[in-house]
């Protein structure tokens, strides 16, 4: 899941810094949602998903089809 998100910000050029921004979190936090160092709440999982237009399933691994 971890790496999902990763990748997903990478392939959107998009820095920890500005998700961070669009999540309304600190930049830290973001890095340890990367890392997987902290559980991604649901409501960040929700925008993550809705930002990215991809589902939940595929953030969290459980399908491969975005």
């Amino acid at each position: 899941m971890f790496s999902r998100i990763r990748d997903l910000r990478e392939e959107n050029d998009k820095t920890q810094r500005e998700l961070a921004e669009i999540l309304h979190c600190s930049q830290q936090v973001y890095s340890n949602y990367e890392l997987g160092q902290r559980d991604i709440p649901t409501d960040i999982l929700i925008k993550l998903a809705l930002y990215y237009g991809v589902s939940t399933d595929y953030i969290l691994g459980l399908k491969d089809t975005k």
